[in-house]
């Protein structure tokens, strides 16, 4: 393999005119067929198998005028102190307001709160609920500016108005995430290769990279059904591993230049060497990605699939684009003082390294104790994992949503503002209404149902729905208990009437999706550890390194999580992350910190403990081993791992929660996993195993194929080529 991927990189630096053309012409036509493509699908929420989604598709059967996934709004108008929104002026501004929401475009139906019964019992609070003729995703600016243009007609009143629901929600990163990952990775890259244009090359080449696969996937949109949500994970993951595959192979040919190696030599052996390492770390990426198909939750396919669209695309261009980019520019990619054949500064050596890899080998089982307790520490939060969908409660309180919803709470109660759809199929039952009307008395009786809305039938009179307000909020534990308590006690609800109940709503959806992902953690693990562990296996062709760096890997994912958990369900330190309100974990953000973590784990893995192998491949004792690999990628390890934290920690300043969850549980996992794990407990596990690290049966020896990951086939030309020249000189 290192051979092909080594006259592959000769190939582009030779031929980098029609290489970078090419890659100009690819990124061309994904502008044209992003222009071009139909409009971008609303977001697949869908959980096939669970009773929410199957209540849903009886809805659409048997209310098939109702617009279930229509989105709405919730305006919310509150008194002054001692004042009834029943009284004038109050209820003559509410009135304007609902007339003026009335008359919009997008709008189905505003529910007038004096007729719907949407006053507080002390008289303070009442809202108004907008439904749309369009899913929230299609609610337009205008639509919502609607909304806040009655908000101001009510104000003039007097009255205090603010306004939530999903059709307000803004719809992802704003941009701001970006650009600071962007700008931080800029600042790790110019420290850590000490030129300008070598620190320029990575970030360009990403950025190509990353508009590739958006474009292309948007192009793609209408036919794969992919969201813009769908996006939001490979545009983060894009952008880092496209520096990263960059910078490693940047790094070994400024580390070939300095060994006065030509420079289509360097950029050959770097493609052969460092290249060999990103294609093998973007598979475990793409493996780790590909295995959230188990979830069987198609949002979360999706999501991993696109993800997986730009890790390849980003190897390519670190095996095609950077070689060709760099044959641009062949001198100007070392530092200054490298350009003036100082071949000790053609990469920055970390004169740290070996000082720590050397007392790393002198107290290993210090080392590695110390490690193991600090990461076993950090993970005993994540046994108080608590999954669920936090919604408008976890904005910050400078948020409308947060303020209608607060207020909402206040008023009515905290379980309004999660209420359950309880839908009855009354199709078997002699007497529909009979039925319906006992069901609904009894689920009214259940502990911890505050209350129960009049039922709505069907046309055809045999199916039913009606809301019960749970006497908790949303997220809370307890309403958990009541819908698994209503779901357990159907036998006894609908005891004599014929008819069965089934329980929706977007709680019970959010409890749904908890549920499914929690169940699908350890059968993701299992897939993605097991089919990393064979591919390391085939690697390193070792049977204990595999199985060391998946056991890292799950120390580090732990203890990230635990971090979660402390920060955003515990609130240690919360304030200083603009997180105004704990609650439980968003429901995939665990399986998608595994996912993308356990790739970029083995990512490590792969070019730190590729050095090593190479070194002792090459006939060096397995303790010098250690050495040399640090020596010669440590440095690079490091400000990979710092690019990778600053990309995902850009992204906690986002408002939206799963962002800002997502972003803070990568950066701290790559954190613990690129400094902890791979630069610490590795080389203690590696110095106490010695040779016996790298034991491989015979008979799996002669199993197994050969990839070369670690160039030792180049290696053997090099020295071919050397006696060559040496017989020539005789």
């Amino acid at each position: 393999m290192a051979m092909i991927l080594a006259r592959l990189g000769r190939f582009a630096f030779r031929r980098r005119g029609p290489v970078v053309l090419a890659w100009l012409l690819v990124l061309a036509g994904a502008v044209f067929a992003a222009v071009t493509a139909p409009s971008v699908p609303d977001d697949d929420f869908s959980m096939p198998g669970t009773e929410s989604q199957q209540t849903f598709e009886l809805m659409r059967e048997r209310f098939p005028g109702l617009a279930a996934e229509a989105g709405g709004a919730t305006v919310v108008f509150v008194a002054p102190d001692g004042e009834d929104v029943t009284a004038e002026p109050f209820r003559s501004g509410i009135d304007s307001a609902v007339r003026q929401l009335s008359g919009g475009d997008q709008v189905a139906m505003v529910a007038d709160p004096f007729e719907s019964d949407a006053v507080s019992t002390d008289g303070s609070t009442a809202h108004a609920s907008v439904l749309y003729t369009v899913p929230a995703s299609g609610v337009t600016a205008d639509s919502k500016d609607e909304i806040g243009a009655a908000a101001d007609v009510a104000r003039a009143a007097g009255l205090t108005v603010e306004a939530g629901g999903d059709a307000l929600e803004s719809g992802g990163p704003g941009g701001v995430a970006e650009l600071i990952a962007i700008s931080l990775a800029a600042v790790i890259l110019l420290v850590t290769l000490g030129s300008l244009v070598a620190a320029g090359l990575p970030l360009l080449t990403a950025l190509l990279g990353v508009a590739v696969s958006l474009l292309s996937l948007l192009a793609l949109s209408d036919a794969l059904g992919l969201s813009t949500t769908t996006t939001t994970l490979a545009l983060m993951l894009g952008l880092a591993v496209g520096i990263d595959y960059a910078l490693f192979v940047v790094a070994r040919y400024r580390e070939e230049r300095g060994r006065g190696r030509p420079a289509i030599e360097a950029v050959g052996l770097a493609v052969g060497t460092a290249g060999s390492a990103v294609a093998f770390a973007g598979l475990t990426v793409v493996i780790a990605l590909a295995g959230l198909t188990v979830v069987g939750m198609p949002m979360l396919t999706k999501m991993g699939l696109a993800a997986v669209a730009a890790v390849v695309v980003a190897v390519l261009v670190a095996l095609t684009l950077v070689p060709a980019v760099i044959g641009f520019v062949p001198d100007k990619v070392l530092s200054r003082s490298a350009r003036r054949a100082d071949p000790d500064a053609a990469v920055p050596q970390s004169g740290g390294a070996p000082r720590w890899a050397g007392f790393v080998l002198r107290r290993p089982v210090a080392v590695l104790a110390l490690g193991v307790v600090l990461l076993g520490a950090l993970a005993i939060p994540a046994t108080g994992l608590r999954l669920g969908m936090p919604g408008d409660e976890a904005k910050p309180t400078s948020a409308t949503e947060r303020r209608a919803y607060d207020q909402l709470a206040d008023a009515f109660g905290p379980g309004f503002n999660g209420p359950l759809m309880i839908v009855v199929d009354a199709r078997d039952a002699a007497d529909p209404q009979g039925a319906v009307a006992s069901i609904a008395g009894r689920v009214a009786a259940t502990d911890g149902v505050v209350s129960v809305s009049p039922p709505q039938f069907n046309e055809a009179g045999d199916t039913a729905f009606f809301d019960a307000v749970p006497a908790t909020g949303p997220t809370d534990a307890a309403t958990t208990d009541l819908v698994n308590a209503l779901r357990d006690g159907r036998p006894e609800v609908t005891e004599g009437t014929d008819a069965t109940f089934t329980v929706t709503g977007t709680t019970a959806i959010d409890i749904d999706l908890s549920a499914k992902i929690q169940g699908a953690l350890v059968p993701y693990l299992a897939t993605v550890v097991g089919l990393a562990v064979l591919l390391l296996l085939v690697v390193f062709r070792s049977v204990l390194i595999p199985v060391k760096a998946a056991l890292g890997f799950l120390l580090s994912v732990l203890a990230a999580l635990g971090a979660v958990v402390l920060v955003f369900q515990e609130g240690f330190a919360a304030g200083l992350l603009g997180v105004e309100q704990t609650g439980p974990i968003m429901s995939a953000v665990p399986i998608f910190v595994i996912g993308v973590v356990f790739g970029l784990a083995m990512d490590y893995e792969v070019f730190l403990v590729s050095r090593m192998r190479e070194a002792y491949v090459r006939g060096e004792e397995p303790r010098a081993a250690i050495v040399t690999g640090m020596r010669q990628s440590s440095r690079v390890v490091v400000a990979a791992a710092l690019i990778m934290m600053a990309v995902f920690a850009g992204f906690v300043v986002e408002v939206d929660p799963f962002i800002k969850m997502l972003g803070f549980g990568l950066a701290a996992a790559v954190f613990l996993d690129a400094f902890v794990v791979r630069l610490a407990i590795v080389p203690a596990v590696l110095a106490l195993l010695g040779g016996r690290a790298w034991w491989l049966p015979g008979r799996l020896d002669r199993i197994l194929p050969r990839v070369d990951v670690e160039g030792a086939s180049l290696h053997r030309d090099d020295r071919a080529d050397a006696d060559s020249a040496a017989l020539l000189r005789r």
